[in-house]
């Protein structure tokens, strides 16, 4: 996981962000995961050489919500990435990706918010995603919960080490 709790597209890692290019070309032998929400930056931030993308670098783009799924996927879907994955987390609303999922995409994740201060998260929300993946046959993950999940009309409130296991 690279920058895990940060974005590797601040614009205040652009000063380091070239090294950090090296040191994935250097290490061909291990793959990166770079999951980000400034995607609407990635193209001013690959470096020369990057082409159709690295072998070894694994782009995901998040969205929360039917706002930044319909800004941040058409940018997403155009950028030369070679392995690329849809983070939905923490999803936020109902969200229709059906008309983005192309065979480009390796994967959809999804999970609520986590957190003292976390929003609810629709179960149904979740299964509908699920099934605009199966139909367009891109595997799906259910990552977690979430603190506040809604299912079948009543509202769960889930402590962070069970989120994982629900």
């Amino acid at each position: 996981y690279t920058c895990f709790t940060s974005d590797f597209f601040l614009d205040v890692a652009d000063k380091w962000r070239s090294e950090i290019w090296k040191m994935i070309r250097e290490r061909s032998d291990l793959n990166f995961l770079i999951i980000t929400k400034r995607i609407h930056r990635f193209k001013d931030c690959i470096p020369d050489g990057w082409g159709a993308g690295y072998d070894n670098v694994h782009i995901c783009c998040t969205v929360e919500n039917q706002k930044y799924a319909d800004i941040r996927l058409p940018i997403f879907i155009s950028a030369p990435i070679k392995h690329k994955s849809i983070i939905c987390e923490p999803l936020l609303g109902p969200l229709n990706i059906a008309g983005y999922l192309t065979s480009d995409f390796q994967e959809v994740v999804v999970g609520g918010e986590s957190g003292s201060k976390a929003r609810i998260c629709s179960y149904d929300w979740i299964l509908d995603i699920r099934r605009q993946c199966i139909e367009k046959n891109i595997n799906f993950t259910f990552k977690q919960t979430g603190a506040k999940l809604l299912k079948d009309g009543k509202l769960y409130n889930i402590e962070r080490r069970l989120q994982h296991k629900q």
